[in-house]
C-alpha cells in the first residue's frame, strides 16, 4: 500500500486511506446493488439500539457534561492546550464564527422553525393539549435542551481530549492519540489505526447525513421559489453542484477557504434572525428571549434525565417511544460529528486554557442557539395560533406552518417566511445560507478527515483533499436515493447505527483525560511547560 500511496502522490498513512476508502466505496457500491437489504438491516439495527440503549445514550451526555464542567473549575482548569508561551491562532470573534459555521448551522436552519412547532403541535410530554401556552414552553424548551448546552457537550468533550493530547503532548493528529495513556504505542498499532478508521467512516456518514437534511431544505427552498418537483434527483443536483462550491474552498485551505465562507455565513444568518427579530412582533420576541432562559433553565433538569420509561408504544407503534425519534437520535447524529467537530476545535483553539476553552465551546454556541431558537421558534408558534383564542381570530390561517411540518419538515422555513415582506428575497436569502452551511461543513469535514489520515495538523494534497470532499457528498447522495420517500426517518435509521461505536469511543475519552491530568506536576503547570510521554510509564 505504501508503493501505491507514493505513485499516487499521497501523504498520508496508507493503511488508514485506503481501508477507510475502500469502505466508503464498497459501501456506495452496495447501496447501488442492494438498497432494500441494507435499508431492512439499518431499520433493525436502528430499533435494536434505541430500545435497549436509548437510556445509555440520555446518562452518557449528562455524564460528559458533568465532567466537563469538573475539569474546567478544578485546579487543571488553567493547563494551556499548547506548547509554553503558546497563544490562540484566533482572535474571540473568528474562533466563534469557524467552530459554530463548521458545527450546527445547517441544523439550526433546518430546525429552528420545524423543531418548536412539530412539539407545539404534538407535545411529547404527557397530558399537555396542542397549540396551548403550556406546549409552547415545553416545545421551545426541548427544541434547546437538543441543540444547547448538550449538543456542545457532545462536541467539547472530544475537542478537549484531542487539544490536550495533541496540541499539548504533540501527538499525530488522529482520534487514536487521545488513547495514549491507555494504549501507549499501541495507538500506532491495529487498535489504534481502527479507532482512526471508525472515526473517518462516522465522520463521512454524519456530514453525509447533514448534507442530506441540508440539500432536502435547499430543495424545498426552491420548490417554493420556482415551483419546481421538488424530489430525489433536484437533491442529488444540488449535492452534486454544491459539492464542488465545497472543493473549491477545500483547495483554498483551513485559513483563506473555511475561515472566509465561516465569517460571511455567521454574517448573513444573524442578518437573517434580526430581519426576523425587527419586521416580526418585536416586543414580543425581545420579553420571549428573556423569559425562554428562564424556561431552559428551569426544565434543563428535568429534561436533561427524562427517558419516556413509562411509554411503552408511541403513535407509530414503535416500541421505543418519543425519544427514540428525537433525543436518541440526536445525540447519535451529533456524535457522529464528534471526531470532526472536535479535531476541528482542537485545531483552531491551540494556546487557549482548559477553563476558557470548555466555558467558551460550551456557553458561545449555546446562547446563540438559545436566542435563534427564541426569536424563530416564538415568532412561528404565534403565526401558527399560539393559544386557543389567537387560534380563533386567525381562523383558516391557523395551522398553516405546523400542516407545512407535518407535510415535509424542509418546508418548515420557508413556510414560515412567507408571513413576512419581501417573501421571494428572504426565501431565496435563507437558500443561500444554507448553501453556504452546506460547504463549510462539507470543506471543514474534508480537511479534518483528511487530518485524520495524514496524522498532520497541515493539510496533504489539494487531490487528497478532493477525494474526501467528493466521497462526502457521494455518501450523501446515495443515503438521499436509499432514503427516498422514506425522507427523514431513513437518515435516522443509517445514523444511529453508525453512531454508537463513535459514542463508546466518546465515553473512553474520560478515563484517558483523567490519566493525563494525574500526570500533571502542579508546579510544571502553573509555568506551562509540556509533559513528557514518558510520564506514563
Amino acid at each position: 500500500m505504501e508503493k501505491l500511496a507514493h505513485r499516487l502522490g499521497l501523504k498520508t498513512d496508507p493503511t488508514i486511506f485506503f481501508v477507510s476508502a475502500g469502505f466508503t466505496v464498497v459501501f456506495v457500491l452496495a447501496l447501488v446493488l442492494f438498497p432494500n437489504p441494507i435499508g431492512d438491516a439499518f431499520a433493525a439495527g436502528r430499533s435494536w439500539i434505541v430500545t435497549n440503549l436509548g437510556w445509555f445514550f440520555i446518562l452518557g451526555v449528562n455524564v460528559w457534561l458533568g465532567f466537563l464542567i469538573w475539569a474546567a473549575m478544578s485546579r487543571h482548569g488553567h493547563i494551556r492546550l499548547g506548547p509554553k508561551g503558546s497563544r490562540p491562532d484566533y482572535n474571540n470573534l473568528s474562533w466563534f464564527t469557524m467552530l459554530f459555521a463548521g458545527g450546527i448551522g445547517t441544523v439550526l436552519m433546518f430546525w429552528g422553525v420545524a423543531e418548536p412547532i412539530s412539539h407545539f403541535a404534538n407535545p411529547p410530554l404527557p397530558g399537555v393539549v396542542p397549540y396551548t401556552e403550556e406546549a409552547a414552553r415545553d416545545a421551545m424548551s426541548i427544541a434547546i435542551y437538543h441543540l444547547g448546552l448538550h449538543t456542545w457537550t457532545i462536541f467539547t468533550l472530544p475537542g478537549l481530549a484531542f487539544a490536550y493530547f495533541i496540541n499539548r503532548y504533540d501527538l499525530p493528529v488522529r482520534v487514536s492519540s487521545v488513547f495514549y495513556p491507555l494504549l501507549r504505542e499501541g495507538i500506532h498499532g491495529p487498535i489504534g489505526k481502527a479507532i482512526d478508521i471508525a472515526s473517518i467512516l462516522g465522520t463521512l456518514f454524519g456530514v453525509a447525513v447533514s448534507l442530506g437534511l441540508g440539500s432536502s431544505q435547499i430543495a424545498a427552498g426552491l420548490s417554493a421559489l420556482f415551483g419546481w418537483t421538488d424530489g430525489t434527483g433536484l437533491k442529488v443536483g444540488i449535492l452534486a453542484v454544491l459539492t464542488v462550491v465545497a472543493v473549491g474552498s477545500i483547495t483554498a485551505g483551513l485559513d483563506k477557504g473555511v475561515k472566509l465562507l465561516s465569517n460571511l455565513n455567521i454574517g448573513m444568518a444573524v442578518a437573517l434572525m434580526v430581519f426576523v427579530l425587527v419586521t416580526g412582533s418585536t416586543l414580543f420576541l425581545l420579553r420571549a428571549i428573556v423569559e425562554t432562559f428562564g424556561l431552559y433553565f428551569e426544565n434543563l433538569p428535568r429534561l436533561a434525565f427524562w427517558n419516556d420509561m413509562l411509554a411503552d408504544e408511541n403513535p407509530s407503534n414503535e416500541p421505543w417511544g418519543w425519544q427514540g425519534s428525537w433525543t436518541v437520535f440526536y445525540w447519535a447524529w451529533t456524535v457522529t460529528w464528534s471526531p470532526f467537530i472536535g479535531l476541528f476545535v482542537a485545531r483552531i483553539s491551540r494556546g487557549r486554557t482548559i477553563r476558557e476553552f470548555v466555558f467558551g465551546v460550551l456557553l458561545a454556541p449555546s446562547l446563540f442557539t438559545l436566542i435563534w431558537f427564541s426569536i424563530f421558534g416564538w415568532q412561528a408558534m404565534e403565526f401558527d395560533g399560539l393559544g386557543l383564542a389567537a387560534r380563533a381570530a386567525l381562523g383558516d390561517q391557523a395551522g398553516e406552518i405546523s400542516a407545512a411540518v407535518a407535510e415535509s419538515v424542509p418546508l418548515a422555513m420557508f413556510a414560515f417566511f412567507e408571513h413576512f415582506p419581501l417573501t421571494d428575497f428572504v426565501q431565496g436569502f435563507a437558500v443561500i445560507i444554507v448553501a453556504i452551511f452546506f460547504a463549510t461543513s462539507s470543506d471543514s469535514a474534508s480537511l479534518v478527515v483528511d487530518m485524520l489520515c495524514t496524522g498532520k495538523a497541515t493539510p496533504g494534497p489539494v487531490h487528497q483533499r478532493v477525494f474526501w470532499g467528493a466521497a462526502e457528498g457521494l455518501v450523501a447522495a446515495m443515503l438521499i436515493v436509499l432514503a427516498g420517500d422514506a425522507g427523514l426517518t431513513a437518515l435516522q435509521q443509517v445514523i444511529t447505527v453508525v453512531g454508537l461505536p463513535i459514542f463508546l469511543l466518546v465515553c473512553m475519552m474520560i478515563p484517558s483525560l483523567i490519566r493525563g491530568f494525574a500526570q500533571e506536576d502542579i508546579d510544571h503547570v502553573s509555568i506551562g511547560t509540556r509533559p513528557e510521554l514518558s510520564d506514563f510509564d
